[in-house]
């Protein structure tokens, strides 16, 4: 075949021209690919260094050369790192902490009486209301009287006629001694009327106190009220018949004022409270809510023996209950204060921790760094608690947060700005020109890979224009 002949139909299949695309946008993407991977992980690396060593200059300054990576790593070293903690803070101060023993007690009167009949009759008056508060003395009710009165004259008549036969009894004996001594009787006479003189006399005074038993039993007839206080329920009705060995009786009183609350307290707290027996110590009641004050008394008196089952020692507080707030066999929630101690230096209770060697707290510094600083508390309240020693007035204590700190850890107030963290934390990153540098590389080596591709893209434009 002539060489300058055409090529026969079949050589001209396009098979010699599908290959060199294939390999060009392989090439392209290889290429494209290279360098997108490059500029990630440049990025991440250098995000990833400047998140873990931000701080590290900040708390040990640049190092020997310059801010270098070593200088840094040293500095990581000798401070925490990682972002600063918010927290909250609090001032010790000086107060005055009351020493209060918290207990449940039961409102108890001074005086329970059920008041019973001390004769037996016919009910007929009751001169009572059901609640009413009535006064020592106060007539309550009356039993039929008359029976009592007909027994009271009965004595009266048995005294009036023992006293005249002991009234004739002594005339005859004098006589006889009148006559005794003219020797005109016999002694024996005058003794036998002396013994019965004697005997009349015996008689006499049994009669007065049949009288005197029949009076007591006709005043009985009257129901007074023994004690006062306020009368319960009635139980029982006008034209039964009362006696003394009823149950019920006829009223109930409770005495309300003065009334007592008894409560009980630890046993390790007798002996400070029997110590300040002599002393009036406030006691205060309040309801089951512990919100609202009943009434306030003082302390009155302590038990002298322990409870062996519980491990506490009665203690009785008395009130006047003017207001009538307290109500017998009421439970009462008893706030007894014991002392009070002066001038106390306090911090509130959460800012107090325990740890393996004890208690302590962090206190905050001028740099914003806190100091992990062991104290010896003291009496506590509700929300303070005293600092005995390791703690001085006006140092600032953390109370919120404490959970993520330790010794030196950096933090950041609620009122800081976001630069506060640190006084010198942003000056001394723009200082390290070392840690930027190694970490901006990976940025310098994706941007210089672009400018390498653009050959790239000026003969991939060439062979395009050649096709």
């Amino acid at each position: 075949m002539d060489p300058q002949s055409p090529a026969p139909p079949h050589s001209l299949e396009p098979i010699p021209d599908t290959e060199p695309p294939r390999r060009r946008i392989s090439r392209r993407t290889t290429l494209l690919g290279s360098l997108i991977a490059i500029a990630v992980v440049g990025g991440v690396g250098w995000l990833a260094w400047e998140l873990t060593h931000r701080e590290a200059p900040a708390v040990a300054g640049p190092g020997p050369g310059g801010g270098a990576p070593g200088g840094a790593s040293r500095a990581g070293a000798a401070a925490p790192r990682g972002p600063a903690t918010t927290v909250g803070i609090a001032v010790a101060e000086r107060a005055d902490i009351p020493i209060v023993v918290d207990a449940l007690g039961t409102v108890t009167p001074q005086a329970t009486v059920r008041v019973r009949p001390q004769v037996s009759g016919v009910l007929q008056q009751l001169l009572f209301k059901e609640g009413q508060m009535v006064r020592k003395g106060d007539l309550l009710a009356t039993i039929d009287p008359r029976q009592f009165e007909l027994t009271l004259q009965q004595a009266v008549g048995q005294r009036m006629r023992d006293e005249a036969q002991l009234e004739a009894a002594r005339v005859t004996l004098e006589r006889y001694r009148t006559l005794l001594q003219q020797d005109s009787i016999a002694r024996q006479d005058v003794d036998t009327q002396a013994a019965l003189v004697k005997q009349l006399e015996g008689t006499v005074v049994s009669d007065k106190a049949n009288e005197g038993t029949a009076r007591l039993n006709l005043g009985y007839t009257r129901i007074v009220a023994p004690v006062a206080g306020r009368v319960g329920l009635r139980t029982v009705d006008v034209g039964n018949v009362v006696s003394t060995s009823d149950a019920n009786g006829v009223a109930l009183i409770t005495q309300l004022s003065p009334i007592d609350v008894e409560f009980a307290v630890p046993q390790d707290q007798a002996p400070e409270l029997q110590r300040n027996a002599g002393a009036s110590m406030e006691a205060r009641a309040l309801d089951r809510t512990r919100t609202v004050v009943l009434d306030t008394g003082v302390f009155a008196s302590l038990d002298n023996q322990v409870d062996t089952q519980t491990g506490t020692v009665r203690a009785k507080a008395r009130f006047n209950n003017t207001k009538l707030a307290l109500f017998p066999s009421q439970f009462v929630n008893v706030q007894l204060n014991v002392r009070t101690i002066r001038d106390a230096v306090v911090v509130p209770v959460s800012a107090l921790r325990q740890g393996s060697a004890g208690e302590y707290v962090f206190v905050l510094k001028e740099d914003r760094t806190v100091a992990q600083r062991p104290v010896r508390r003291g009496q506590a309240t509700v929300d303070k608690v005293q600092i005995a020693s390791g703690l001085q007035v006006g140092e600032r204590v953390i109370t919120e947060g404490a959970d993520r700190l330790r010794d030196g850890s950096r933090v950041v107030l609620p009122g800081d700005t976001p630069g506060a963290a640190g006084a010198r934390g942003p000056a001394s990153g723009r200082r390290r020109g070392g840690p930027d540098g190694a970490a901006s590389a990976p940025v310098g080596g994706a941007a210089a890979a672009t400018p390498a591709g653009t050959p790239a893209s000026g003969e991939r434009r060439r062979r395009t224009a050649a096709q």
